[in-house]
């Protein structure tokens, strides 16, 4: 008998181009009357505009807005701590997340902070949170980790060299945006290593141990989105809205079909990799993407083939094993096309690096029980070295 399975997201979605200009009129939706809130940012979002404007919506309305900007990329425990340690005696109402991945987990880590008496340490791992938090807005400004409708927060242990996870319901926010004018602006790196992260968000979870028809019909539904969007988004981003919502769609899909499902080898294996060498999160899931997916094939040729379709990806009278080849083959076209490095070397990897980096992946055991096919260290250790050229 397969497992049971659930479905969780965030309480309200508000989508559509400028739906951010309608913030005020949802924040009834958070549940709380709202006075004070504080918005967490990065300095390249306040250089946007943004900010600016919402402080004024917001104002218009007689709430007052604090600003703070001191979330990292790929925020750490210390990190998160010190951004906390300057709010900690301050009353918010609600807590606004505007910003990439790392803005939108740091904002849902301070949400459970403010009313869980505990440090950052003390929430590692799953279901480790007692109390709800602060009520969350968030608004992703990349089309990435789809962590705006996700129980995920990623923190970066600096001495371990390693990324954990906080994992709760508590985390899931009471609102989110979905507007794709904030994307229009997105250099292209970015624009590739979110793409990718995104998509690989969704086929992880199509070809994951607990994949069921929930997750599937995201997966699927931001495979076809991302497919259609991530090429024209590359080329001709700030000028192509249509392309950028079917990417902002699609990377909040793929945060549902994780939900749903879970992702598997792909980050377990790209975790080390900016844990110990700063690599963008979204860079080490496209470069070690094709590998582990063509590590998989003989667990996941049937399953990976009916991605086919969905990509745009037409194999007449052909088996589903080459169905499933030309998948990989389309992603590894893709990381080429998009200017994504290739070799780790790149990073400051080297071969004899290798084993320990190996020895992180495999501690990963709560997505690595998740790939449809077992690695053992010579297994994690030969995909890395793949990308070792």
């Amino acid at each position: 008998m397969k497992a049971l399975y659930r479905f969780q997201t965030a309480n309200h979605i508000a989508a559509g181009q400028n739906s951010l200009q309608q913030l005020c009129d949802h924040l009834h939706l958070t549940g709380v009357p709202v006075k004070s809130v504080l918005i967490v940012t990065q300095p390249s979002i306040i250089k946007l505009g943004v900010i600016d404007e919402i402080v004024r919506q917001l104002s218009g309305k007689g709430i007052h807005a604090d600003v703070n900007t001191g979330v990292l990329p790929e925020p750490t425990v210390g990190n998160i701590e010190e951004v906390f340690a300057g709010i900690a005696d301050i009353t918010y109402d609600v807590l606004i997340g505007i910003g990439g991945g790392s803005v939108l987990d740091t904002t849902k880590i301070l949400s459970v902070l403010k009313t869980n008496d505990c440090s950052v340490r003390e929430l590692l791992g799953t279901d480790l949170v007692k109390k709800p938090g602060i009520p969350t807005v968030l608004v992703p400004t990349t089309s990435g980790t789809g962590a705006e409708v996700t129980p995920n927060a990623i923190v970066t242990l600096p001495e371990e060299e390693l990324k954990v996870g906080v994992i709760s319901k508590f985390l899931l926010p009471k609102l989110v945006i979905i507007d794709p004018v904030l994307t229009l602006g997105l250099p292209k790196p970015i624009t590739a290593a979110t793409g990718m992260d995104a998509f690989t968000h969704s086929l992880e979870s199509f070809i994951s141990n607990k994949a069921n028809p929930i997750s599937d019909m995201f997966a699927l539904e931001s495979i076809r989105l991302i497919s259609s969007g991530i090429v024209e988004s590359y080329q001709n981003g700030s000028n192509s809205i249509d392309a950028r919502e079917k990417m902002i769609l699609g990377s909040m899909y793929g945060g549902m079909a994780l939900t749903a499902a879970g992702t598997a080898a792909v980050h377990a294996l790209a975790y080390p990799l900016g844990g110990k060498f700063k690599i963008a999160h979204g860079v080490a899931n496209s470069m070690l993407l094709p590998h582990v997916m063509s590590f998989n094939m003989d667990a996941t040729a049937d399953r990976l083939s009916l991605v086919a379709e969905p990509m745009g990806i037409h194999v007449q009278g052909g088996s589903a094993l080459r169905a499933a080849e030309r998948v990989v083959e389309r992603i590894a076209e893709w990381t080429n096309l998009l200017e994504i490095p290739q070799d780790l070397r790149s990073f400051g990897v080297k071969r004899e690096d290798v084993p320990e980096l190996a020895v992180s992946a495999s501690k990963v055991t709560r997505l690595l029980n998740n790939n449809p096919k077992p690695l053992n260290l010579t297994d994690i250790e030969s995909i890395y070295l793949k990308l070792l050229v």
